[in-house]
């Protein structure tokens, strides 16, 4: 037993009544039974199979093949995995299964289905329990959902997901939604109720509204659009007339029945009846005529059409094509035509016409007439015997001619083959109906002539068409798969048009895309675009307006522009790779550019002109020894002295132009060789002694001219160099220093007042022994002593040097002359061609230039005053450039001629016809000039027709009426006249008048006229009157009269009642128009334009904006409009003016950024090392207009532009030169010796250095203050017998890199040996090298890159950037260069780097194109338009373009004409009271200025007669409509309302996207409250529409009136509607207090608490309740008007919440004691005395300010409320309540137009008026009084 069947059973045990203890005791063990068992259960382990997601499906082959794997593992319920034993093997899932393996390829073959988005479905439906708003104000949020599925793209069938998903991820399958809140209905505002429908006795009056918006998204549908109200204006004299006349519609159109039909339909009603035929019995054998039906004895037989009576197929064929033409019997068919109609006159003139049924009283006339017929008769039949008698002459061949001449003619006739038109008839019923709507007996409807039930009207066909052409040929008859297709197009024509109503035609022609194929179609022609060569590079047009280069072009560089043409060619024909096949005509021709696809190239291109590089020399060497002029030849004892330098940098612009290289000093004694001294061995003492005089010998080296060594044997000539005395110093002599070196030359030469100098210099190191210094001790006598020390003069020795004069020498030259031919070579220079590259040289001419000898600072010498050895060249080789003839291309192709001919006009038009060629080549190098003429023109030849249709109308044919057999039994039908129709034929004509095909003109003509009409055939006693003439012309305007006139036709001229001119007048008289025109100008002026032809060609031909004429003065326009006397509008002309008012104006030229010149550059900022320099530019002008703009300015300084470049200043330029020691100053003399310490002084000055030293002192701070020698120094006078050493020589450089451990050294060698026991001290010194102290590294340091520098003669383009190399020691100084190359530092950097400076291209434009046509062909906004484009954009700092791209100016003003309709005359059915009926329209001519803000206004007709007659584009015109006139007491909708502006579903403002809507609607009208149960239904309709604007709806409320207000809905437009706002958002219109107001003078306020009317003052309970009203003590003051001024408490009165007192309600009126008993003025007269001056005061002051109507104007304004309010604004904007007569009258008049108010007394006026909607009643409402406050 499971646990519930034990639980069952407990349970009945529980029932049982026996001892409850039991229970409890089993129920304690059951529950700890249950809880053992449940805890077993839980801890039972389970166990489950898990899944991973499939794999990847993989197989060999694409497609259902393949296989994919998953993994599967057995996992606890906690989630951990454990063995698979532990899971039921049963149910272990699949680890495998089949799949379609998807590949690349399968892309095509699957694709998404993306199912349609199912409908919204509200989000909170979706949760259980959620409560949806109950008010909406946006809408509520939604879910739609919508399938997906991957299908095949064959045949749509279902795939895998998983195929799809391969190649791009599953679309969504849900997107949030909107459900819109539900929209009411909107309907309008009632209209004014209508008369009563009855002039007597009970009727209705109605009012109708109609639907402003539709009901959508289930709002509440539209409310009754019609109101109804009983009306009785009286009561009736006599009986109702309860019956009226209905007509029905008229019938389909049909066709009669043949005479043989008719006649058997008779039989077979039951009878032989007697025929109405005259009594002339048919012929045997031959047909009988349709006038076989004959009428009554002795009456006429009509005349009718044909088609009646149709036998055989030939004669009914005839019929259709000549439905106007009589056809006889077959005896009467041998008649010719004339003879028919000769018999038809006859017979009409014969045969007297009977009287219509209006004139059958007439009986004495009609027996008349009767008593004529016999007579008539026999006439007849006499004419009918005559020309019978005449047909008979003509023999069988002349009728069979006649007949197939006739055959002809009805084949031939215009249109006959396309309308087959066929007169029938249509019959109405009439009946009589009851007010009730029930039909009653005819005979109770009292009228006394019924309309006619019959009328001809047309045999609806439909259009008949034959069948498709077979499809034209390809417009495409060449192969080209990338370019565009061809067209071809198939065609049918009409065989039957469509007539009397008829299906329209279909399409008639059809077009589709083609293109051939096959292996006979030929590729099609391929064009591509053509370039001519560039022209020459020009710099000029780069230049600003304040370039200085710009007056002189010569030598200009760098960056420039240059041009080419574009043009289209045929492709395939590659240009010839000759330049003399390219002079042929076999060059490519020009054609259309049109045909050329693609992007067209470039017409413009910067480009670059090299700058000559000026050549570059160093500096002058040394003048070099007296030398030879030629070593080779030394006859001659001339010789030279040389100085020379050299290239640098050679030039490149090919002149040679470099200065002179060699400068020579004529001299005496040259030599070629001689003996350099290289240095002196040491001094050997003579004899062997240690010291004493000795000698000194050289060691020579022989050297040249130019002081390079040679071989010494070359110096066997020269003066070998003797040994030179000299000294050893004994221990006791004098020390000397030695000789230090030369100095360099004083003068480069010696002349009159110059000798060069040189000098050398040395010291006293110790001094002999006996001799002191004379400063010392001078009376100290001379002792014996060693070798004296020399005077101070002898320390110092001069010799002369560059002894030779100032007068030097060189060859200069000049330019090398044009390259010309050496005639001693053959010459090859023929004309060659170029395309693109450089010019190809063609031989080898020569060049000269003038070489002469120069005397410097003198001028030209003899020749031989210079080296001859050192002549340049005069003459040297040249190569000559081919000759480069003219290159043009053969001329295209002539431009097409105007195929287009103006509409109208057929006469000769003469056009031209152009064709140009394009240079491609220009000529150079002497080669053949280009043609002057590259363009040529013709005349074109005139079309002698221009291409058109237009539609040919014939004459009218006969008027037809309505079958006898129809008509025979209408009352007056014996009369052959009435209405009826008539037709005629329309055919296509070219515009020349020939015939052409009838599709032509559906397709490109106007409508196709009508080809019927309704006529009327006149009556015997009709009156017959031509049509008017046109008015006579008028001599001039406002003078005289101008009158048409028309005449009587037939026997109306004889009649009487026809000569009575007030019914028919056969003259009408007009007053000539009296037209006065004025002009006045209209809209705004045009764009500032230049004068045609004042854009002048730039600088050599190019066109650049800015330097053409863009700018200076100009014209705009205004145009003028012409109106007449009545307002309209009229040409211009009609004004003499020419349509515009001009004006100058000025276009301001554009002004560039003015910069002055560079400055010069700045030092170099550092003397030694790197640097920088700087030069700047001052800004003068800022740009203006459009001109180029400033380069960057300075951040810190805006007004100036700064360059910086780096420099390098060599080390050595400046150098310390330091002056030899002076004597020593011994401070601490030993007499004795001669010695001791002293100190001896020199002068340092900072000299520049050159090329020949030293020159001239400078600034001490330009050299290195480290560098600096010392200039004093403190030393120990070496004794006699001392050793004597000579100075420290320089320290010697410490070995790299820099330790500790290293050390340097300086030595210094003995001078004088030391005497006996004495020694030298140690004469070498050494110290430590310490890094940055004495031991440097060196390293190489790069600079910057500088800014692009380009060459002066340039302003863009290629450039050079520089960087320095600076050598910098390891504490950071900047050192010479020599410290780094010493080392042999690797130097990897490069120096220099080409560069570019971008070009300030100026933007260039397009010229202007041609004005467009205007944008309006007629009114006062027609504009015309011309436009420009960019060529060259700007770049750089070049002038920006300009923003006008546009211009206009005003077109021609033109009246606006157009074909408009009138409105619809009322509905009227002819003949009867109600029933259907017509309603007419005319069209007329309007004219307009094209604005909405000017009426039309009706003009003649002749004004549109150019204009196609179609309105609104519409040219199916219609003037006539079905429309039914309602009979008395019906109930009936009214016409549809005009489509209301679309709206769109918005909230605040914004759109919700479901699209807009318009609607139109259709009311019940009601004449009889007894059929109002029978009324239909209102209607509405409503379609989509575009566009459309957000409406939004706002609840209103009127002024309180007791305890109601009016309430309404206002649209944002200002319409006051019903439905559209939220009903929960309803302002209260009722109020009522609780307790109720029962107080007298009580009323309840807008606060729902009882108050007290205009006039009493509440008192109030404690408890807060109204207790009473008492009125307010007033206190009466007499004015000179008797005007009563109210004295009230300031609840009294509120400006904006008027009053609903009534009349006579202002309160009791109390009069006070002024006196007491006593006969004193009472305490309070005195207070009420002042408040009574203070109130004039007020009321003076507020009367002035409120009735002051000059200077306070009457405002009318729209509160929140939506009502207007009449007031005066005070100057400080705040309401006064007072009105001024103006504005009292203001709110008077609008009150009485609404026809709602009385006049009332002044005082009772308040000072607002509220304008309640419509609906409101404005006879509640009270006028404005004057009321005053007091504060």
């Amino acid at each position: 037993m499971g646990l519930p069947g034990r639980t069952r059973f407990l349970l009945g045990l529980f029932e049982h009544p026996v001892s409850s203890c039991l229970w409890r005791l089993a129920l304690l063990f059951l529950s700890m039974w249950t809880l053992d068992a449940q805890t077993a259960v839980e801890t039972k382990p389970f166990y489950i199979w898990q899944t991973g997601p499939w794999g990847r499906c993989m197989g060999s082959e694409c497609g259902p093949g393949g296989s994919q794997s998953r993994a599967v593992w057995c996992a606890h319920s906690e989630g951990w995995t454990t063995l698979h034993t532990n899971c039921d093997q049963a149910q272990r899932p699949n680890n495998q299964q089949s799949c379609f393996r998807v590949c690349d390829w399968h892309k095509d073959l699957y694709e998404w289905q993306l199912g349609a988005w199912n409908q919204c479905i509200p989000v909170l439906l979706r949760n259980a329990g959620a409560l949806r708003p109950t008010m909406c104000s946006r809408g509520e949020e939604g879910i739609q959902t919508r399938e997906v599925g991957c299908v095949q793209r064959s045949n749509g069938e279902p795939a895998e997901d998983a195929i799809c998903e391969y190649f791009e991820p599953k679309p969504r399958l849900e997107q949030a939604c909107l459900i819109p809140c539900p929209r009411n209905c909107v309907v309008s505002e009632f209209s004014p109720w209508t008369s009563c429908s009855k002039t007597c006795g009970m009727g209705l009056r109605n009012r109708i509204r109609f639907v402003l918006a539709p009901p959508l998204f289930g709002g509440s549908a539209c409310p009754n659009l019609t109101e109804f109200q009983t009306c009785q204006p009286g009561s009736c004299d006599g009986e109702e007339n309860l019956f009226s006349l209905r007509v029905g519609p008229w019938g389909p159109c049909s066709v009669p029945l043949p005479r043989q039909a008719r006649q058997a339909k008779k039989t077979a009603r039951g009878g032989n009846k007697r025929s109405r035929e005259s009594g002339k019995a048919p012929k045997e054998g031959k047909k009988q005529s349709r006038e076989g039906e004959t009428p009554p004895r002795g009456e006429k037989p009509p005349r009718e059409s044909n088609k009646q009576s149709i036998e055989g197929k030939k004669q009914r064929d005839d019929e259709k094509q000549y439905p106007g033409k009589d056809k006889n019997s077959k005896d009467e068919d041998k008649l010719s035509r004339n003879d028919n109609k000769q018999l038809n006159r006859k017979l009409d003139r014969a045969n007297g016409k009977p009287d219509r049924p209006s004139r059958q009283a007439d009986r004495p006339k009609r027996q008349k007439k009767l008593k004529n017929r016999g007579k008539k008769e026999k006439i007849r039949d006499k004419i009918k015997g005559r020309l019978r008698e005449r047909g008979k002459t003509k023999d069988p061949e002349a009728k069979e001619l006649m007949k197939k001449k006739r055959l002809k003619n009805r084949q031939n006739r215009p249109g006959g083959k396309f309308w087959d038109l066929q007169v029938g008839y249509q019959t109405r019923e009439v009946m009589c109906v009851h007010k009730s709507g029930n039909v009653e007996a005819l005979s109770l409807c009292s009228q006394e002539m019924l309309p006619i039930t019959f009328q001809a009207c047309v045999v609806p066909k439909d259009c008949d068409v034959t069948e498709w052409s077979p499809w034209s040929a390809c417009s495409k008859d060449c192969y080209d798969p990338n370019g565009p297709t061809g067209e071809r197009a198939r065609t049918r024509k009409v065989s039957q048009f469509s007539i009397g109503g008829g299906a329209d035609c279909p399409v008639l022609e059809e077009r589709e895309p083609c293109s051939p194929l096959g292996d006979a179609v030929p590729p099609c022609t391929v064009y591509s675009w053509k370039t001519t060569e560039w022209t020459e590079c020009r710099v000029d047009v780069l230049l600003s307006q304040q370039d200085r280069r710009r007056g002189n072009h010569t030598g200009l560089c760098g960056g420039g522009i240059q041009t080419r043409e574009v043009y289209c060619v045929q492709a395939g024909a590659d240009a010839p790779p000759k330049l003399g096949s390219i002079r042929s005509k076999e060059a490519l021709r020009p054609v259309d550019s049109e045909l050329c696809l693609g992007v067209a190239p470039n017409t413009t291109q910067l480009c670059h002109i090299s700058c000559p590089v000026e050549c570059e020399v160093s500096a002058w060497s040394a003048w070099g020894p007296c030398t030879y002029e030629n070593c080779q030849d030394q006859t001659t004892k001339k010789g030279f002295k040389l100085r020379k330098r050299r290239i640098t940098n050679e030039p490149t612009d090919g002149t040679g132009n470099c200065p002179h290289l060699v400068e020579a000093i004529p001299c005496e004694d040259p030599s070629c060789y001689e003996w350099l001294v290289v240095k002196l061995d040491e001094c050997v003492p003579d004899n062997e002694k240690e010291c004493g005089p000795g000698t000194q010998i050289p060691q020579v080296q022989c050297i040249n001219s130019d002081g390079e060594n040679v071989e010494k044997q070359l110096c066997r000539d020269a003066i070998l160099p003797m040994p030179s005395i000299c000294e050893v110093p004994c221990p006791k002599d004098c020390a000397l220093s030695t000789w230090t070196f030369w100095s360099l030359c004083s003068h480069t030469c010696s002349g009159k007042n110059t000798e060069g100098r040189q000098t050398r210099v040395r010291s006293i190191l110790a001094y002999n022994a006996g001799e002191v210094t004379a400063r010392v001790v001078a009376w100290v006598s001379v002792m014996h002593g060693g070798f004296q020390c020399p005077n101070i003069s002898a320390l110092q020795e001069v010799r002369s040097c560059n002894d030779h004069p100032c007068t030097v020498y060189h060859w200069q030259t000049g330019t090398w002359g044009q390259c010309i031919e050496d005639s001693s070579i053959l010459s090859t220079n023929t004309s060659v061609g170029r395309i693109r590259g450089d010019d190809t040289s063609c031989s080898v001419g020569m060049q000269t230039r003038k070489i002469i000898c120069v005397r410097v600072n003198v001028g030209q010498v003899p020749p031989k005053k210079c080296p001859d050895s050192l002549r340049p060249d005069t003459v040297r080789p040249c190569l000559l450039p081919c000759k480069r003839d003219c290159v043009v291309t053969p001329y295209s192709s002539w431009s097409p001629c105007p195929t287009a001919c103006p509409a109208g006009n057929t006469r000769r038009q003469f056009r031209k016809q152009h064709r140009k060629r394009i240079i491609i080549q220009l000529p150079a190098n002497g080669g053949q000039d280009c043609p002057e003429a590259l363009t040529q023109e013709q005349e074109c030849e005139a079309q002698s027709v221009c291409h058109g249709y237009r539609w040919k109308t014939h004459k009218w044919r006969r008027c037809q009426l309505v079958p006898w057999s129809i008509r025979q039994d209408s009352p007056g039908a014996q009369e052959t006249c009435g209405p009826g129709l008539q037709f005629r034929a329309v055919s296509c004509r070219k515009q020349d008048g020939g015939q052409a095909e009838i599709e032509a003109c559906l397709k490109v003509a106007s409508p196709m006229p009508h080809l019927s009409q309704l006529c009327q055939v006149p009556c015997q006693e009709d009156c017959q009157l031509s049509s008017w003439s046109k008015f006579s012309s008028c001599s001039a305007d406002c003078v005289g009269v101008r009158t048409r006139k028309r005449i009587l036709l037939g026997k109306s001229k004889k009649r009487d009642q026809c000569k009575n001119n007030q019914m028919y007048p056969l003259s009408e008289t007009q007053y000539c128009p009296c037209n006065k025109y004025n002009a006045q100008p209209v809209g705004n002026w045009s764009d500032c334009i230049l004068p045609e032809g004042s854009r002048v060609e730039g600088l050599l031909g190019m066109k650049v904006q800015g330097d053409i004429k863009e700018c200076g003065q100009g014209y705009r326009y205004q145009a003028m409009v012409c109106y007449d006397q009545d307002n309209r509008i009229v040409e211009t002309s009609r004004c003499n003016s020419h349509g515009y008012i001009e004006e100058a104006c000025i276009i301001p030229c554009p002004s560039d950024c003015k910069l002055s010149e560079w400055s010069n550059w700045s030092r170099c900022s550092k003397s030694c090392g790197s640097g920088v320099k700087v030069r700047s530019k001052w800004l003068r002008e800022k740009p203006y207009n459009g001109g180029r703009p400033c380069p960057k300015l300075d951040h810190v300084n805006q007004d100036q532009v700064y360059e910086v470049v780096p420099c390098v200043s060599d080390c050595g330029q400046y150098v310390w030169v330091a002056e030899p020691w002076s004597v020593w100053k011994v401070s601490n003399v030993d007499l004795r010796n001669n010695c001791g310490e002293g100190v001896q002084t020199r002068k340092i000055r900072c000299m520049l250095n050159t090329i020949d030293g030293p020159s001239e002192q400078v600034e001490d701070y330009l050299c290195d203050p480290e560098e600096m020698p010392l200039g004093a120094r403190n030393s120990h006078l070496p004794c006699p017998e001392d050793c004597v050493l000579s100075d420290w020589g320089a320290w010697s450089p410490c070995p790299l890199p820099c330790t500790q451990n290293q050390t340097r050294e300086r030595v210094a060698y003995p001078i004088r040996k030391p005497g006996k026991d004495k020694t030298c001290p140690p004469t070498t010194e050494t110290e430590s090298c310490k890094l940055n102290s004495n031991c440097f590294h060196y390293s190489y340091n790069i600079t910057d890159w500088s800014t692009c520098q380009l060459s002066d003669r340039a302003t863009c383009g290629n450039g050079i950037k520089t960087r320095m190399l600076d050598c910098v020691r390891s504490d950071g100084k900047s050192v010479d260069l020599s410290f780094c190359k010493e080392l042999g530092l690797e130097k990897k950097w490069q120096m220099n780097a080409s560069c570019v400076v971008e070009c300030p291209v100026n933007c260039q434009l397009s010229e202007w194109s041609s004005w467009s046509e205007c944008t309006h062909t007629c009114g006062l906004a027609g504009k015309l338009w011309r436009t420009r484009t960019v060529i060259q954009a700007a770049q750089g700092d070049g002038r920006p373009c300009p923003s006008q791209m546009k211009q206009w100016k005003p077109c021609l003003v033109k009246p606006c004409y157009s074909w408009r309709y009138s409105s619809w005359s009322e509905c009227k059915s002819e003949g009867a009271r109600c029933g259907e009926g017509l309603r007419f329209r005319n069209v007329s001519c309007f004219v307009s200025d094209g604005s909405e803000i000017q009426d039309s206004s009706m003009v003649n007709e002749v004004l549109c007669g150019d204009l196609e007659l179609s309105v609104e584009g519409d040219r199916l015109i219609v003037l006539q409509e079905a429309c039914t006139v309602p009979c008395p007491g019906e109930c009936y909708l009214t016409d549809w309302t005009v489509w209301s502006p679309c709206q769109l579903s918005c909230v605040s403002g914004d759109d919700l996207g479901f699209g807009s809507v318009q609607v139109r609607s259709r009311a019940v009208v009601a004449q009889d409250p007894e059929n109002l149960l029978q009324c239909p239904e209102q209607e509405l309709e409503a379609r989509p529409c575009t566009g459309g604007q957000c409406f939004e709806y706002k609840w209103r409320t009127g002024p309180w009136r007791g305890s109601s207000r009016q309430v309404w809905c206002e649209r944002s437009d200002w319409i006051n509607v019903t439905g559209g706002c939220l009903e929960a958002a309803k302002p209260v219109a009722d109020r009522s207090c609780d307790p109720p107001c029962t107080k007298p003078w009580s009323l309840c306020t807008e606060a729902g608490v009882c108050g007290c009317e205009d006039g009493y003052t509440e008192v109030m309970t404690s408890d807060g309740l109204l207790d009473q009203c008492t009125v307010i003590p007033v206190l009466e003051i007499p004015t000179a008007g008797d005007n009563k001024a109210d004295v009230k408490t300031i609840r009294a009165f509120s400006p904006i919440q008027p009053a609903a007192s009534a009349p006579g309600r202002a309160g009791r009126t109390w009069f006070l004691q002024p006196f007491g008993p006593d006969g004193t003025l009472k305490t309070w007269v005195y207070g009420v005395a002042a408040g009574v001056f203070v109130l004039l005061v007020f009321i003076i002051s507020m009367t002035y300010l409120a009735c002051f109507c000059g200077c306070c104007p009457c405002h009318k304004s729209s509160s929140d409320s939506g009502s207007d309010e009449a007031y005066w604004m005070d100057p400080s904007s705040y309401t006064v309540p007072y009105t001024c007569p103006a504005c009292q009258k203001l709110g008077q008049d609008e009150l009485k137009q609404l026809g709602q108010v009385q006049e009332q007394p002044q005082h009772q006026h308040e000072a607002q008026l509220q304008r309640p909607p419509p609906s409101l009643n404005y006879s509640q409402m009270e006028p404005p009084h004057f009321e005053t406050l007091i504060t």
